[in-house]
């Protein structure tokens, strides 16, 4: 049988919780910050970016990440930006990513908000015809920037409405953001077709997971790992099937979780919940899909079927057409047939 890496490695994938921005690779990361050196305290030098990106808790995390934002000043950047990512995933065997995008801080630093959704779906034409992956787009709200954040998420939302866009989000920090503030928002998003899929639980308590499910009407639920400490709450996620977005080593980046081995994944898997697999920021956090995938199968104690569980897992619950997930699985299954043996 292969060993367990390289089977990882050529498994096709789907991932539905990576950051656009927070996927920007260490070379584009210092390419940018050699453009706009002097303007900015990114690190220009590669080697010197690991320490940038040491998250003293999940503030210092949000700080830095806004610091990477600012490298991103016109539709230049961004289409390079878009498809450098498409390619990195690509790498990973990933078909189908569902990629969070924050207009609104690129809006606010002077991209013009056609211009911007321009740039992403050319990028994202490029990348199918270049890397045989299709993106989608979730516009999310940064929670630290408030309801003005909010409006105008949807406002580009709504009115530019760019091919690629399925899903509304909502990111950023939840100490002191409450969900319940975004409802009106979330609703003419819904509304509108759009699916909802708020960050909850990361670094709070199952009460904001509650709350993104009554108030914004969630459909997955970015991290959502303080379910565990909630046996009604993953019950009920589990009936319902309302899948987590989960990114181990993201967690313990930003302090979330103390380390690995406490992640509450297990219990998530144990208690019968739809989970997902997924990279959050990865250069930022020095991983990878094929990385998380592997983390998982530690923390489960789980081999080449169970790895492609989770990799059928994350296409049941992304928001993929039937028979595009009918192809993916048949991938996977195919792939697993030859390679798991």
């Amino acid at each position: 049988m292969t060993d367990l890496s390289t089977f990882i490695a050529g498994l096709p994938k789907v991932e539905l919780h990576v950051h656009h921005v927070g996927s920007a690779s260490p070379r584009i990361v210092a390419e940018l910050a050699a453009r706009h050196e002097g303007r900015s305290p990114v690190p220009a030098d590669p080697a010197k970016l690991v320490d940038y990106f040491a998250f003293r808790d999940f503030a210092h995390f949000i700080e830095v990440y806004l610091s990477v934002v600012d490298l991103i000043r016109d539709p230049e950047d961004v289409w390079i930006l878009t498809h450098e990512v498409a390619r990195e995933l690509a790498r990973q065997q990933v078909r189908y990513a569902e990629l969070t995008i924050t207009p609104y801080s690129h809006v606010r630093r002077g991209i013009p908000a056609p211009a911007f959704c321009e740039a992403i779906e050319d990028a994202r034409k490029r990348a199918a015809a270049d890397f045989g992956i299709e993106l989608r787009w979730c516009f999310d709200i940064p929670g630290e920037a408030g309801l003005a954040a909010a409006e105008e998420t949807l406002r580009i939302a709504l009115e530019e409405r760019p091919d690629g866009l399925i899903s509304f989000g909502l990111g950023g920090p939840e100490i002191g953001v409450p969900r319940p503030q975004f409802k009106p928002y979330f609703d003419q998003a819904r509304a509108a077709g759009l699916r909802s899929v708020p960050h909850a639980g990361e670094t709070t308590g199952p009460q904001t997971i509650w709350d993104a499910l009554r108030d914004l009407g969630a459909e997955r639920i970015g991290h959502g790992i303080a379910a565990a400490q909630d046996p009604e709450l993953m019950e009920y996620l589990a009936e319902h099937r309302i899948a987590l977005e989960v990114c181990p080593t993201s967690n313990v980046r930003t302090r979330a979780v103390a380390n690995l081995d406490e992640h509450p994944l297990p219990r998530l898997v144990e208690a019968g919940l739809l989970v997902t697999i997924n990279s959050d920021d990865p250069p930022m956090f020095g991983t990878t899909l094929d990385d998380e995938y592997a983390v998982a199968a530690r923390l489960l104690g789980v081999g080449a079927d169970g790895v492609a569980g989770l990799a059928r897992d994350a296409v049941a619950a992304s928001f993929l057409e039937p028979a595009e997930k009918q192809r993916i699985v048949g991938e996977i299954d195919a792939y697993l047939a030859v390679a798991g043996r």
